[in-house]
């Protein structure tokens, strides 16, 4: 009796301690996750012209050596955000370009809408990348800012996750360029400048560039850019 009565007040006690330990980590608010220096907010210095980054993961691991080198050249801003496919342009378009006035956009999409999904299907199909893309361009056009397309960077010879071809970076850029010529919009083809450098620039068997490759690929993109900064 004594021993069952002891395993009792046992079990009770392991409950409370485990209750209060329960509670505790409910109480203890969550680290929150360190924000990308590349998505801080700039403050504009107003004898500057203001150049706007558009792109995916590829264009935030160049944002940061882009505005170290354009530093008292241009305020350099990028959307708060990966860009995604088309479709997310579309959605999002009008809200990452603001207000405010544009001299120069530097702009790309593609490497997603590329990708192949859980179905078997691209995210995007190339005959509605280009529709997309077309109405992008027009809504970019209407800003009034000098316009920069960036060619997609290359995909490695390796199996991807999710799956990509670098084919199909080919087809799409293909696309991409007719629209820009088009409508008269020059292009920063950083797939030809990356494609002999690759495996010093990229990561092993991944779309993405070491930080060391970003810079390299920076130096690409200010070149683009300065050439259309207004004169002082």
């Amino acid at each position: 009796m004594k021993l069952t009565l002891h395993i009792i007040i046992a079990a009770f006690v392991f409950g409370l301690v485990v209750a209060e330990a329960a509670d505790a980590k409910k109480s203890t608010p969550a680290r929150p996750r360190r924000a990308d220096p590349a998505f801080a907010r700039i403050t504009d210095d107003p004898k500057l012209p203001r150049v706007l980054l558009i792109g995916d993961s590829i264009s935030i691991g160049y944002t940061l050596p882009v505005r170290a080198l354009l530093k008292g050249k241009a305020n350099l801003h990028r959307i708060p955000t990966n860009g995604g496919p088309t479709l997310t342009g579309l959605k999002e378009l009008s809200k990452w370009l603001g207000a405010g006035k544009w001299d120069v956009i530097h702009f790309n999409w593609g490497l997603h809408d590329l990708k192949f999904m859980d179905d078997g299907k691209q995210q995007v199909p190339l005959s509605d990348y280009e529709k997309n893309l077309r109405e992008l361009v027009k809504q970019l056009k209407a800003t009034g800012a000098k316009l920069i397309w960036c060619a997609t960077t290359p995909v490695p010879d390796a199996e991807m996750k999710p799956p990509r071809k670098n084919p199909d970076v080919i087809a799409y850029n293909a696309v991409a360029k007719k629209i820009m010529a088009e409508n008269g919009i020059a292009i920063d083809d950083l797939y030809a400048f990356a494609l002999p450098q690759l495996t010093a620039i990229q990561r092993p068997a991944n779309v993405h560039f070491s930080e060391e490759g970003s810079k390299v690929l920076a130096k690409q993109v200010v070149a683009s850019i300065e050439a259309f900064l207004p004169k002082p």
